[in-house]
């Protein structure tokens, strides 16, 4: 049976010593108890338990550990591979650059982000020692789950150290979206997300933190997603949302242990007739608990009605005290409670009763259910648990839940009063609304977010990324390179010598001849010429240059040659006989001068750009700028001309090339019209771009395929350049052949179009 190989910066254990001898505390973190719970669940885990390893850094001593083994006492729920991070290592890594930089950066206060080259150096030494410990752990068939910020890089330090390993990863906070990201510096930001994609998956909890990573990744590093696939190497990576839960059965049953019972029966005789507003936080400045005390002290300055019939219990619990931030926030929060109290406090009521600590399951769940509202504004939360625990613990279908619009458990919990967290006139209009729901109302909002927590538990969640990370690993293997051996070149020439109909269609730059600072001196070579004369003169043969260069310059460069010419992808194309026949769909001059307009506009903003005008097409190209900035105005001019195109334009994001054309004119198209004019027995196509994909896909089940370069492709095979691309044709013909020992480099398997 497979072994699952857990990896988080912290364990889910902690080792007490005490006088009996060493003991072992499991951890009651989140993480933890999900993972135990689809662990426990033997009949929807698709791992024993005792063939689970938990990875992370220990906070005891390596001779406390030791001391510990020699007992052999159990481990608890996880087998536990313990690391130990250098002291000034890991202040580096955990207080510095995890929670001083990305976690104030992903959670959208970049003011409270700190860039400290020493944090990012500690980070980085952090993620080996668990590259290191995993290669050593690493037996073949592990499935690796690498969890949360602090781990960023290790996917990619593995991958180079155990390539063929199954890694899958996730995010448990948000991911921010490109122009908060972007803040990181360059190497960091782009070491960061090249780090995440050396796993097979990637999960994130929501639909928008999804969609900000796929940005972030073209933007940044130049990788397109195609549903939810990113092409690294020869390798896609799948990204997709798995919105984390909770137990939901332990919370739910919680409702009548007799511990939750007597402490719930103590709240409401000290409330006595009172209504309860309850909120339980990590003391951190993204959970909002300032705004929440200025919009309930908001909600008391409109509604004096409510003095003295209504108590807020707010439990902060200690979090990260040696970081100064929390230690201010702490302090703040104190002032504006004693504020509020001072303000409206009687002999008799105290509107705020404040708590600094943390809370048993049994106290918790006696909160969640005797309260009337639960208030759980963060500014900005990955998930945010405590709402779902909330919901899933009220068995008698009573409590109103307000929740941040902004959190990510907020997608799935539509039935919440949703408000925006620093909004404290609508966060008092909402108290005043929840306060006064019918207890109808409130059965029928908790039985609907009751129904969705239970059917996507924290077993069903962990289950579906497992699930995924082997279908993403299946969809690698499909696509794993074929290697084009000498035997099966000699396939080839077979069946092509043996053909009595031959279609030769072939793309012209990046093809036939390497790509030139400016299109005009991309002129074909003598080789060039001569080569296609003598395809075309043999008479089984008929051969086509596909391009999307325009038709005047083809047919300067091969009028005099007895070849097919395809110009502009297929907006015209000139026969055999030299006539040419342009397409009419393809004929639209009312689209073009909003569309220059704009790439003029790219042009003056990106030195060394220009634009290329075409009889059906415009294209920007940015070939001859720097790559970075290259790169980031076409991402902007592209965003541009979508807003300007409707649906019958296409814009066409090519290799270093941002075109413009009439939708439904494509390669594609063109190649399956003429593959299918004749009775062709042996059909050839070779291309380098993203246009040339169409052509791969239409006609997948009827050519050979050949994709010039080692980008993600629908083709079969690749070759590394424009020169094996030559040699390659040489053989086709009767001409002395240089290249019998060509390099035609494998590529992938097609498995669909």
């Amino acid at each position: 049976m497979k072994r699952l190989i857990i990896v988080s910066n912290r364990l889910p254990i902690q080792l007490l010593r005490q006088e009996s001898g060493v003991q072992l505390l499991e951890s009651a973190g989140g993480l933890a108890t999900a993972l135990k719970s689809y662990l426990q669940a033997q009949d929807r885990s698709s791992f024993n338990p005792e063939e689970v390893i938990w990875v992370g850094n220990a906070d005891f001593s390596p001779e406390l550990w030791e001391e510990f083994n020699e007992t052999k006492q159990s481990t608890g729920t996880f087998k536990i591979a313990p690391l130990w991070l250098d002291n000034e290592v890991n202040d580096g890594f955990y207080n510095g650059l995890s929670n001083s930089t990305i976690w104030p950066l992903f959670h959208y206060f970049p003011t409270f982000a700190t860039y400290k080259d020493s944090d990012w150096q500690a980070y980085q030494q952090a993620n080996e020692v668990f590259a290191d410990r995993l290669a050593e752990l690493y037996q073949p068939g592990d499935v690796l789950w690498i969890h949360d910020y602090h781990l960023m890089l290790l996917p990619k330090l593995v991958r180079s150290r155990r390539p063929d390993a199954t890694i899958g990863f996730f995010l448990h906070i948000p991911f921010p979206s490109f122009e908060i990201y972007r803040m990181l510096p360059g190497p960091w930001r782009e070491g960061l997300l090249n780090g995440m994609l050396g796993s097979d998956l990637i999960g994130f909890h929501t639909n928008d933190y999804v969609q900000h990573f796929e940005k972030s990744v073209h933007r940044l590093i130049g990788n397109e997603s195609k549903l939810r696939s990113i092409q690294v190497g020869n390798r896609p990576v799948k990204v997709d949302l798995f919105p984390i839960s909770i137990d939901y059965e332990r919370f739910n049953s919680a409702y009548t242990l007799p511990e939750v019972v007597e402490e719930r029966n103590k709240i409401r005789e000290q409330l006595q007739d009172n209504k309860l507003l309850f909120s339980v936080d990590r003391l951190d400045y993204t959970k909002g608990v300032l705004n929440r005390l200025q919009g309930y002290e908001k909600f008391l300055e409109r509604h004096p009605e409510w003095h003295g019939r209504i108590s807020f219990v707010m439990v902060v619990v200690p979090s990260r005290s040696e970081i100064s931030s929390y230690g201010e926030r702490k302090q703040m929060i104190e002032e504006n409670t004693g504020r509020i109290n001072g303000r409206f406090a009687t002999m008799s009521w105290q509107p705020v009763v404040y708590q600094y600590r943390s809370l048993s399951f049994e106290q918790l769940c006696a909160y969640y259910t005797a309260c009337d509202v639960a208030l759980i504004t963060p500014i900005r939360d990955g998930m945010n648990l405590v709402a779902k625990e909330f919901v899933a613990t009220r068995q008698d279908e009573q409590g109103v839940l307000i929740l941040s619009e902004v959190a990510g458990a907020a997608a799935e919990l539509g039935e919440a009063l949703l408000i925006n967290p620093t909004d404290r006139e609508g966060m008092a209009q909402a108290i005043e609304r929840a306060l006064s729901m019918s207890p109808q109302n409130q059965s029928e909002r908790m039985r609907l977010m009751q129904t969705r927590i239970r059917e996507y538990d924290v077993v069903q969640w962990a289950d579906d990324f497992l699930t995924q990370l082997f279908n993403a690993k299946s969809q690698q293997h499909q696509w794993e390179v074929r290697i084009l051996n000498v035997a099966l070149r000699k396939q080839i020439m077979e069946k092509y010598q043996n053909a009595q109909k031959r279609l030769l269609l072939l793309d012209y730059d990046g093809t036939l001849v390497p790509f030139a600072k400016f299109p005009e001196l991309a002129r074909p070579s003598e080789r060039v010429v001569e080569l296609l004369n003598e395809l075309a003169a043999v008479p089984q043969n008929q051969v086509v240059i596909i391009s999307g260069r325009d038709k005047k310059t083809l047919e300067n460069w091969f009028g005099s040659l007895a070849i097919q010419l395809v110009a502009e992808h297929g907006a015209a194309v000139r026969q055999p006989d030299g006539i040419w026949q342009e397409n009419p769909d393809a004929f639209h001059p009312e689209w073009r001068a909003n569309i220059q307009q704009a790439m003029n506009l790219a042009v003056q903003r990106c030195p060394g750009t220009f634009v290329e005008e075409k009889t059906h097409s415009l294209a920007w190209h940015y070939r001859n700028t720097a790559d970075d900035l290259g790169f980031a105005r076409s991402r902007d001019l592209i965003d541009t001309l979508h807003g300007l195109t409707g649906h019958q334009l296409q814009v066409i994001d090519g290799n270093k090339v941002v075109e413009v054309r009439v939708a439904g004119v494509d390669k594609g198209s063109v190649a399956s019209r003429i593959a299918s004019e004749s009775n062709y027995d042996f059909i050839m196509a070779i291309g380098d771009d993203r246009t040339d994909e169409d052509m791969f896909r239409a006609l997948s089940d009827r050519a050979l395929t050949i994709k010039v370069g080692q980008q993600k492709t629908l083709a079969r095979y690749s070759l590394p350049d424009t020169g094996a691309v030559l040699s390659f044709l040489q053989r086709f013909t009767g001409m002395e052949n240089n290249g019998e020992n060509i390099d035609l480099t494998p590529n992938t398997e097609l498995t669909s179009a």
